[in-house]
């Protein structure tokens, strides 16, 4: 009966189904906030495990979700204790001890315009749909150009959701250029792709992606950190034409992902134009030192790439996902998308700037406006101090843990990114991470340099200060010893 009345007022206009209580979203809202503010208070202080895993039936069920999905009636009380069981089971970005992945702390600004956006929901790739959300990315993108030392009235620039399709996007302007008719004709199998071993596997994905296949992604020789040699690249094009193939792209990595270490930009760059071959750099992470007076050497050379990404949800604090494809020149990226569709593109007659045609995505989220608000709020100095901040506490646990028997450090860093050993096996690496995420005090990665295994870590969270690192030092020490313990490899 109850359904059949609901169903006839709305038939009669009576109510307007789906419509926003306005007074239940505030409740809501103001529960989330709260909340939300009492979580990262606690994940600051490092009250609360850095991460909690458990399997994921029992997570179900202790958030109820089947419940919920099949009966709804979520209220902002009981959206309250929801959240509650959400929050707690997780990993804590704001944790003193989060050292584990290039993922940002998100700074609140960026956190306020996520929120906007998701009251707003503006797709913003043509101008109708979003003005100023366009504004305010073309604006951001501008920024960043300018940053890299390129003409922002010349060069391109995009913001796509995340790194591997800033890559894709990047590579598929070096494409067009190579070969301009791959987009209608299909693509010639004789390109090729450069690419250190330590390239990201979105790189390789590309390659694949595009049509080139994973065989077109010819290695450039390395040193033992798997650092591009410069003086090698004449080798890798000739092996590239020995295999039938001509140099589409060669990709370069300020920094790294795996040890943070940044390729020679310069020699790199100046190689590159001399004979012609585009130069894209992954800056994902490492791009952000622009920012820092005392770090923006390690970019020096940036300006002679034709391609580079940057993403601000690594080290600009912003939520995932906000990254940046830059272009040298703006004709280029207009080239690497042709595409026609009556219902979105309108050709002179549209009023504003789509930025459509510029990226894979028809439907994209107000990214800039994350990257806005830190701007408008921390200035360019405030994030800049930020990334000298996170910068020199990597290079302090670089100097205490090579002072530590029993530790192994590859490297002096150049980032926020610290790869080292504690003991002789790939497997007490292993063990040692396990250890301490079980434990709920320290969340760390792993990587490989070499072939071998090294434990990784990356200071992302403010909160993590001296003290910590002589926490983190004194629990892979006792890890260590655990391990040995019950006969797993350890010293």
């Amino acid at each position: 009966m109850q359904d059949e009345l609901i169903a006839e007022q709305v038939n009669t206009g009576l109510v307007k189904q789906g419509a926003w209580d306005v007074e239940e979203f505030a409740r809501a809202a103001t529960i989330a906030v709260e909340r939300l503010g009492a979580y990262v208070d606690k994940s600051q202080r490092g009250e609360n495990p850095v991460v909690v895993r458990r399997p994921p039936r029992e997570l179900a069920e202790r958030l109820e979700l089947e419940r919920w999905i099949r009966e709804g009636g979520m209220t902002p009380e009981t959206f309250e204790k929801f959240l509650a069981v959400y929050l707690a089971n997780g990993t804590q970005l704001h944790h003193p001890g989060y050292l584990a992945h290039q993922t940002a702390v998100p700074d609140f600004p960026a956190a306020l315009a996520e929120f906007v956006h998701g009251a707003m929901n503006n797709p913003m790739d043509i101008y109708e749909m979003g003005a100023a959300a366009v504004v305010v990315e073309v604006e951001v993108t501008r920024w960043m150009l300018t940053k890299v030392g390129w003409d922002p009235d010349t060069g391109g620039a995009i913001l796509t959701h995340g790194g591997s399709l800033a890559n894709l996007t990047a590579l598929l302007a070096a494409r067009a250029a190579a070969a301009p008719s791959a987009w209608t004709d299909g693509v010639p199998g004789d390109l090729a792709v450069l690419a250190p071993c330590s390239s990201h596997y979105s790189i390789a994905r590309a390659a694949a992606m595009m049509g080139l296949g994973e065989r077109s992604v010819i290695p450039l020789d390395t040193d033992e950190l798997e650092r591009i040699i410069p003086e090698r690249i004449p080798v890798a094009v000739e092996r590239a034409r020995r295999a039938g193939r001509r140099p589409m792209a060669l990709v370069a990595n300020a920094c790294a992902t795996g040890t943070g270490l940044y390729d020679d930009l310069r020699r790199i760059g100046e190689h590159c134009r001399e004979h012609g071959i585009w130069l894209h750099v992954d800056s994902a992470h490492g791009a952000s030192a622009l920012l820092a007076m005392e770090h923006r050497h390690l970019l020096d050379g940036i300006e002679l790439a034709d391609s580079m990404v940057w993403d601000a949800h690594k080290m600009l604090r912003t939520p995932s996902l906000a990254a940046g494809v830059l272009l040298r020149r703006g004709e280029d990226l207009d080239r690497a998308f042709h595409q026609e569709a009556s219902y979105l593109f309108y050709g002179d007659r549209s009023q504003g700037i789509d930025l459509i045609t510029r990226t894979v995505e028809c439907t994209k989220a107000e990214l800039g406006l994350k990257i806005f608000c830190n701007l408008a709020w921390r200035g360019e100095g405030g994030l800049g101090a930020y990334v000298s901040g996170q910068y020199a506490t990597a290079h302090r646990f670089w100097e205490l843990a090579r002072e530590r028997p029993g530790f192994e450090c590859p490297y002096e860093p150049q980032t926020n990114i610290v790869c080292f050993r504690r003991g002789c096996s790939d497997d007490a690496q292993i063990a040692i991470r396990e250890y301490l995420m079980k434990e709920g005090t320290f969340h760390l990665s792993s990587t490989q340099i070499a072939g071998s295994r090294y434990l990784r870590l990356t200071v992302m969270a403010p909160a993590t200060d001296e003290e910590t690192l002589h926490r983190l030092l004194d629990a892979i020490d006792r890890a260590s010893r655990a391990s040995r313990e019950v006969g797993r490899p350890g010293d």
